[in-house]
């Protein structure tokens, strides 16, 4: 006894502690129910008996293995720094798109939603996470398999007719038989393996889904930033457009005014400068019209040709308010956090697998059947045999494989952890960001309104004095510029205002809930071993 415990712990002497300890207690236990029934001629009908109890008592001693230890909590701010604690909580809706007024984006969002390329690949590995749940816990019920064989043999034989005489006789010989037998095979799960790796298989079907409603989140509000880049960009070429008009109108009176004697061929040249400059920038701003556009095709799952942006403009759409609430409430709105943690449960359960492969596998095995030399008489009551087999097995010496995967499992769960605690904190900073971002655009495009309309008068006085003669073509370039330049600004900061909505919408979770996701169905398997 002592040999063997002593063996049991130089086998495990890395396992941190419980493995060692477990394992004596096993032994202890199976030894003393063993040894109840020392005597080697013990009744053979007393043997199963002994099993039984060795197989009980290393079942309760596997139900001893300790629980992962638990994470320290995390730290969650009471509000937001761009908004104060009091403020109400105003969470997107599912459908928050719609609050932009917009028909035609509702419209590319909904193709999005049913043909875009990413979301199509992120439901099909939320199937393939499912298959894999069913897979993991298929061990847990017993699996059942039949058998049927018919067998035909021949032989030949020749003999002598007596013992004095070379004379030969031949015969033949025919022997069929049929046999028909179910095969049931289980594994007892005495230390939780399996049910481990059917918890592991369901928290990855469930990350699965949270996974699929990022790449949904993601698509959502690609389709919106692709389709507000686009009209930015409208709104940009309709004003370069304008200012090279204006440019030219000028151009055409100051060579008139050439023409007289009050203007120079240097105001000419200066004039033609500036609206060569305005021109060159139109071709750019189609380019990257047109790549937009192209952009939403692969979006919405179709090619170039088939995707049309109407002519708009971003001033047109409305702007809907939200509030973040407070903190701790975005923890159960995010689908990336909710993805996190459920990765963390699978590492746990990971590691409970890997423990419980230290310990022996137990299995059950059965079959019965029937067996005859004749098919009408195969299930006749002489035909009926059944046997029974119940087997373990250990692992002696693995170099340390098994406690190498243990550590591995225990180190991935480290990092899962700090990869969760880092996605809570970006869940935290992007509403802050966001927040900020918004607030300050907007306060910017208001601003840069003023400095358009500021612009807007000085330019139109420097045309007036140009036409009249009054002032040289220096100073109204340098009125044109200046207006040209906050104008194409102003579209540039109301589009920045515009994404920083979305973000803010995007770091809400865009109306997602964890509790709006069903858990994938486990209820075949639960209440088994």
């Amino acid at each position: 006894m002592k040999r063997a415990t002593r063996a049991i712990e130089m086998s495990y002497p890395a396992a941190g502690g419980w493995i060692s300890s477990n394992a004596i207690a096993i032994y202890k236990i199976v030894y003393a129910a063993y040894n109840r029934f020392p005597s080697p001629s013990l009744n053979q009908t007393m043997r199963p008996r002994r099993l039984c109890a060795l197989l009980v008592a290393a079942g309760v001693a596997g139900c001893a293995a300790p629980a992962t230890e638990p994470a320290p909590p995390l730290v969650v701010p009471a509000a937001y720094r761009a908004t104060p604690a009091t403020a109400a909580a105003a969470w997107p809706g599912a459908d928050w798109w719609r609050g932009f007024g917009s028909a035609e984006l509702d419209g590319l969002i909904a193709a999005a939603q049913q043909d875009n390329f990413d979301l199509a690949a992120a439901l099909a590995r939320v199937r393939q996470a499912d298959a894999q749940l069913a897979l993991a816990g298929a061990p847990l019920l017993p699996s059942v398999s039949a058998a049927g064989k018919e067998s035909w043999s021949r032989q030949t034989t020749t003999k002598r007719v007596s013992s004095t005489s070379f004379a030969t006789t031949t015969g033949v010989t025919e022997a069929r038989s049929y046999s028909l037998s179910p095969t049931v095979s289980y594994e007892l799960d005495f230390w939780g393996r399996v049910r481990a790796g059917r918890d592991a298989a369901a928290a990855s079907a469930l990350a699965s889904r949270f996974d699929q409603q990022t790449v949904a989140l993601t698509v959502v509000t690609s389709v919106a930033a692709t389709w507000f880049q686009a009209l930015a960009l409208q709104d940009r070429l309709d004003v370069a457009n304008r200012n090279l008009a204006d440019a030219e109108q000028i151009l055409a009176a100051i060579r008139a005014r050439e023409s007289v004697g009050t203007a120079s061929q240097l105001d000419i040249a200066q004039e033609e400068t500036l609206v060569a400059g305005l021109r060159a920038q139109v071709p750019a701003l189609r380019n990257q019209l047109t790549q937009q556009v192209n952009a939403l095709g692969v979006l919405v799952g179709k090619p170039p040709s088939e995707i049309t942006v109407r002519p708009g403009t971003l001033t047109a759409l409305k702007l809907p308010e939200t509030a973040p609430g407070v903190p701790s409430a975005l923890l159960g709105r995010r689908p990336d956090v909710a993805s996190a943690e459920a990765l963390l449960r699978v590492q746990n359960a990971n590691i409970r697998a890997a423990r419980a492969a230290m310990f022996p596998q137990i299995a059950l095995t059965g079959s019965a059947g029937w067996s005859n030399i004749a098919l009408p008489l195969l299930f006749g009551p002489g035909s009926l045999f059944a046997n029974a087999a119940l087997s373990a097995t250990q692992t002696i010496f693995d170099n340390g494989a098994k406690r190498a995967q243990v550590a591995y499992d225990q180190a991935r769960a480290d990092e899962l952890l700090a990869d969760y605690r880092k996605t809570v904190v970006q869940a935290f900073t992007d509403v802050d960001n966001a927040i900020s971002a918004y607030r300050l655009t907007t306060e910017q495009e208001g601003l840069e309104r003023q400095a358009v309309a500021t612009a807007q008068r000085a330019a139109d006085i420097a045309r007036a004095q140009v036409l009249a003669g009054t002032i040289d073509i220096v100073t109204a370039l340098q009125a044109q510029t200046t207006l040209f330049n906050d104008l194409d600004l102003l579209a540039q900061v109301r589009l920045a205002r515009f994404q920083a909505l979305l973000s803010l919408y995007k770091a809400l979770g865009g109306g997602w809930s964890q509790a709006d996701i069903a858990a994938p169905d486990t209820a075949l398997f639960q209440g088994v071993l």
